[in-house]
């Protein structure tokens, strides 16, 4: 079993589309208005932007947590959570043995919160 699509709280859709295209560095991969639907692949779930979605908590990898912040910082963006590290990988249960989990939080342009991680090895 896999996951096919998550959905998100989008009110203003053309504005959570544009947030969320900069972030992903992707355009939307379809759109549908009305009724207000907009789509991202992330690799092959589908994240759905949905006026009458309830608030998701999203977390999405990146390359470079400290860089995604300050680039997103810099265009305005609230950051609620410095990247820090949430813990660390003795085994390949949740990812990489010998990596350490960054995570960082900040809203989207509706309000919503997203979770960014990186796994970054040891050193």
């Amino acid at each position: 079993m896999r996951m096919v699509q998550v959905a998100q709280r989008a009110v203003d859709l053309e504005r959570a589309a544009t947030f969320y295209a900069d972030l992903l560095g992707a355009a939307p991969s379809a759109s549908f208005d009305p009724p207000g639907l907009v789509f991202f692949d992330l690799d092959g779930t589908r994240l759905l932007l949905d006026r009458v979605a309830p608030s998701a908590l999203l977390y999405l990898d990146v390359d470079d947590i400290d860089a995604t912040v300050a680039r997103l910082r810099g265009a305005g963006v609230e950051v609620e959570s410095e990247p820090h590290v949430i813990f660390g990988h003795d085994d390949d249960t949740l990812g990489p043995a010998g990596t350490d989990e960054w995570q960082a939080f900040v809203r989207d342009s509706e309000g919503n919160l997203v979770g960014l991680v990186e796994q970054r090895p040891r050193g």
